[in-house]
């Protein structure tokens, strides 16, 4: 009698209103964070995060050739083996901080941010000391390549997590989407604090140049003038400058992104399953709508990584404008910014397959332009603008697709999830090998044509090669890319569909659980 008089007493008392048990209101908070939308604020914080990561590449990509070859005046030889060791180290440290990344345990600060910040102290300090000419001679090319390959392993673990972050802040597409667009427009930014910090800095104390046969006429006067005043010292202080003021930039967007981002945690079929390395690399690089979208944009970025590493090298010699290069690349960067709100209204306007299309060939007739009228600055500063158009569609559009591919995923893989990181680490992956690629084979050709350290004019064959490696050969890539793109499956239909697949997988789930919680109480 007395156990049956307990078991009434429980089914009365189950039925009265009853205090909300912590599990429940724990479960309940989560849904509630998966379906609420990002404040203006979130995406701002979130955005931020994204700034270090462009500073510091457009200050290597634009200055560190000419910085080895002119600053710490290496052999290009020696040049090019850094470049190329240090990014394809670099490229190969992605999927694997990916792996380690997907593995790792839920923690009070998420999954990504212990990565972030962890990372974030190492990386500016070896950041800082690739800009420093060390006073040993013969060990200059080790100093560099170690700190370069520290550097760019310490920016994985940053960039790898962050870009990942991009599933853990709202399951929701059209808040991703803004988001992504949020994040391209201050990254574009950030390329352009990133230039405007080091080409203004060091562009008011470039070093000076040695005056060689070729800029000696025959009563031995020379025909380029170099400013004398400015010492190779005074060079390498700036550069340090510049470095400094980039690391400080980089803590304070990293502790902006921890204070003004909730990462949320996966619940239900969005639970990690762990795989191991080769299976994770086995099922991104098997699923066709990755792989295509992965090799379209690899032949691309390669397009604009070549003309981006050349550039200034470019501008300084076969253009002459010594003393405006750092002022062109800065029209780069400011009009690609400008261009990252008209590119997100075109895509949700006509698809992002148009997008790309139509962004990543408006470059091409001025590449084509730059190199075939004579010596113009007016020229250069209109093809800079143009240029920087089509560079904001080439940094917003891939960014804004990879979501797009992981939901896809997901819904043709409802038993495989979890593997988000493995999915941007490898396009991370692919774009850093391309852009060792591209600097390490431009540096070595240029090594090849005869160019001369730190001259005030290079050979014919150093400009003809220059030439080649600003124009013809980017626009070969960017039209090998968009003929391999063409086969990308996931349209504007197929994305809608897969919103709202994933959607009703989520409410099916949270139905469920529900439903447990119901029996259980």
């Amino acid at each position: 009698m007395a156990k049956g008089r307990g078991a009434e007493q429980y089914v009365e008392t189950s039925l009265l209103p009853t205090k909300p048990k912590r599990k429940d209101v724990i479960r309940i908070a989560k849904q509630k964070d998966y379906s609420s939308h990002l404040s203006v604020c979130n995406k701002l914080c979130y955005a931020f995060g994204g700034a270090p990561y462009q500073i510091t590449g457009s200050a290597l990509g634009f200055f560190l050739q000419i910085y080895l070859l002119d600053v710490a005046q290496l052999d290009p030889f020696h040049a090019s083996i850094i470049l190329f060791v240090g990014r394809a180290w670099d490229a190969v440290t992605d999927p694997v901080v990916g792996f380690l990344v997907s593995r790792s345990r839920w923690t009070r600060c998420g999954r990504m941010m212990p990565w972030i910040l962890i990372s974030t102290p190492f990386a500016v300090l070896t950041y800082f000391l690739i800009w420093y000419v060390p006073p040993v001679e013969q060990g200059k090319v080790w100093w560099y390549l170690v700190f370069y390959c520290l550097f760019q392993s310490l920016q994985t673990c940053f960039h790898v997590p962050y870009s990942a972050l991009t599933m853990f802040i709202s399951t929701n597409q059209k808040e991703r989407d803004s988001a992504t667009a949020y994040r391209m427009t201050v990254e574009v930014l950030g390329s352009v604090v990133g230039t405007a910090i080091q080409g203004q800095i060091v562009g008011g104390a470039i070093a000076p140049c040695h005056p060689g046969e070729l800029d000696v006429l025959d009563n031995g006067n020379s025909t380029l003038s170099s400013d004398v005043n400015i010492s190779l010292n005074e060079t390498k202080q700036a550069y340090l400058i510049a470095s400094g003021i980039i690391c400080i930039i980089y803590v304070l967007c990293a502790v902006v992104l921890f204070l003004g981002v909730k990462e949320q945690e996966e619940s239900g079929s969005l639970k990690l399953e762990p795989m191991s390395f080769f299976d994770g690399v086995k099922v991104v690089m098997g699923y066709g709508p990755y792989f295509k979208l992965v090799m379209g944009f690899l032949f691309t970025s390669l397009a604009f990584m070549l003309l981006e590493g050349n550039f200034a090298l470019f501008c300084t010699y076969t253009l002459g404008f010594r003393n405006d290069f750092q002022n062109i690349l800065l029209v780069i960067m400011l009009s690609g910014t400008v261009s990252i709100p008209f590119w997100q209204w075109f895509l949700s306007r006509f698809g992002k397959k148009t997008a790309v299309y139509f962004g990543i060939t408006w470059a091409v007739p001025f590449m084509i332009l730059i190199v075939s009228v004579e010596s113009s600055l007016f020229v250069a500063y209109v093809v800079s603008v143009a240029a920087g158009v089509s560079v904001a569609a080439a940094f917003l559009l891939p960014w804004s697709m990879l979501p797009d591919v992981v939901d896809d995923f997901k819904v043709n893989n409802p038993e495989s999830n979890g593997h988000e990181a493995i999915f941007y680490s490898f396009y991370v992956f692919f774009t850093k090998f391309a852009s060792g690629i591209s600097l390490g084979i431009s540096t070595l050709s240029l090594h090849f044509a005869g160019y001369v350290t730190n001259g005030c004019s290079q050979p014919d064959a150093v400009n003809i090669t220059l030439k080649v490696l600003v124009a013809p050969t980017p626009v070969l890539l960017i039209f090998l890319g968009l003929f391999i793109f063409k086969s990308y499956p996931i349209d504007e239909e197929r994305r809608q569909c897969n919103r709202k697949l994933l959607q009703e997988m989520r409410d099916s789930e949270q139905d469920s659980e529900s439903s447990e919680l119901g029996t259980v109480v």
